[in-house]
């Protein structure tokens, strides 16, 4: 199914209720043996730095927060690779600026010639605006994404520079971005509590939140050729509300995620950075989040 048909049901489908998926089959062992020993501080003090209870967690950095407040986290300030997780701020900017997903995005070479995940787009061919939006959230294409970029402002350099202007506007403060798709670079960096307020933003418009939890989608060029693009996040259709947001990885990110999951009108939200077991590690920290909150489980 091509974008516009999809993008057309979004705003029905960012209100259905949610997904009654069951929780993932084969629940693994607690990510933190020192979970039930060490509950979080209730301090108030605690605002600014969140306790992080979890020391046998391997991560980079983290934050969980439920319903907008923060829980835990693990230097949440410190500025790392985000990977793909820099296009949930590609795609803001894109809806921001004068969206049409019917236009279309002509190929550049320099896109065709993208490095990492991509749908081999080639140069010179054409694909609807809203397509290559979808090819770049669901699939993490980063062709489909640097023609994105190209086409909305004239080159990918100006293009980031629109980002940066709005993650300062966001009060980003620990992040620059050097480039549209998350590839690794000098200084392009951002941070957990950072990401978790970007995606915040990004939530916010009802078709990003929808297309966040897309599965699988196809993509046409305007030649006719037909592209099946799958989501990286293995939280999908496996761990109970799953909502999104975006997986990513680098070499030098490492395995990167923005977790997404309501459960009776309670929400939690988590950013990892530099995860080795994210799925595991993710699957673990929402379910204790929920259990944690009134009313969750």
């Amino acid at each position: 199914m091509g974008v516009l048909p999809l993008l057309a049901a979004a705003l029905a489908a960012a209100a259905a209720p949610p997904d009654p998926t069951p929780a993932l089959a084969a629940a693994p062992p607690d990510p933190t043996p020192a979970l039930a020993a060490a509950p979080p501080d209730p301090s108030p003090g605690l605002a600014a730095a969140p306790p992080d209870p979890f020391p046998g967690l391997a991560a980079s950095a983290y934050l969980v927060e439920r319903d907008r407040r923060e829980l835990w986290g693990r230097r949440p300030d410190a500025p790392l690779p985000p990977a793909s997780l820099t296009k949930v701020m590609t795609a803001l900017v894109l809806l921001e600026g004068g969206w049409d997903a019917r236009a279309w995005v002509t190929v550049s070479p320099g896109a065709a010639r993208a490095t990492g995940t991509r749908i081999r787009l080639r140069a010179g061919e054409r694909i609807a605006a809203g397509d290559a939006l979808v090819a770049t959230l669901v699939g993490s294409a980063n062709d489909a994404c640097l023609a994105l970029a190209e086409h909305a402002a004239g080159s990918a350099g100006a293009f980031v520079e629109r980002m940066n202007r709005r993650a300062a506007e966001l009060g980003l403060a620990a992040t620059r971005f050097q480039n549209p798709c998350g590839h690794d670079g000098p200084g392009h960096v951002s941070s957990a509590r950072d990401l978790a307020r970007l995606a915040r933003a990004a939530l916010a418009r009802p078709e990003l939140r929808w297309l966040f939890g897309v599965e699988r989608a196809e993509v046409a060029t305007r030649g006719g050729r037909r592209i099946e693009v799958v989501n990286g996040n293995a939280l999908l259709g496996r761990l109970r509300g799953a909502r999104g947001v975006k997986s990513g990885f680098t070499p030098g990110a490492g395995k990167c995620v923005i977790a997404l999951a309501e459960r009776d009108g309670t929400e939690v939200l988590l950013v990892l950075l530099g995860a080795p077991e994210r799925w595991w590690s993710a699957a673990g920290l929402v379910e204790r989040a929920f259990t944690e909150a009134p009313g969750g489980g």
